[in-house]
């Protein structure tokens, strides 16, 4: 997923929205963390389950990444615009886990990535980042026609 994140963060530009679904363990942080490293963002990338949000800085030229999960925000677009994405939108690359039926409206544009954790043969699901996720990668609006996205679910 480290790998995945950083891969794409070579398509990404201010103004995305990423938003990542999957279930819990699915690898949504971990590929955050390697967007971060990817855009050369400061701070160590890890969950903002407990502040919502977190911003971090480029170091270079590259646009900031805000960070928000969304988990516990259960009122939809209104919680959301109490954050203030939109203003941040512009100028940032904007993921957000767990941000289905929240963050639509923010943009037309916006990348979907539905992560699928691997069920192992006795049924159990896969405890670890080394065991196969199953990635889709669905670019919805005009800022996504014509990008290739097909390559990096190979990543």
């Amino acid at each position: 997923m480290n790998r995945l994140g950083k891969a794409l963060a070579g398509l990404l530009r201010p103004g995305d929205l990423v938003m990542l679904s999957g279930e819990l363990g699915a690898g949504k942080t971990t590929l955050t963390r390697g967007l971060g490293e990817g855009l050369g963002v400061r701070g160590a990338v890890t969950s903002p389950t407990f502040v919502i949000a977190r911003v971090h800085p480029p170091l270079g030229a590259g646009p900031a990444l805000v960070h928000v999960d969304a988990y516990r925000l259960g009122g939809g677009l209104d919680e959301m615009e109490d954050l203030d994405l939109d203003v941040s939108l512009p100028e940032s690359v904007v993921v957000v886990e767990w941000g289905e039926g929240k963050v639509e409206r923010l943009t037309d544009d916006r990348l979907e990535v539905r992560i699928e954790r691997a069920i192992g043969a006795d049924g159990a699901d896969a405890e670890d980042d080394a065991d196969p996720r199953q990635v889709r990668l669905t670019g919805i609006g005009e800022r996504w026609a014509g990008v290739d996205l097909a390559a990096l679910a190979e990543v």
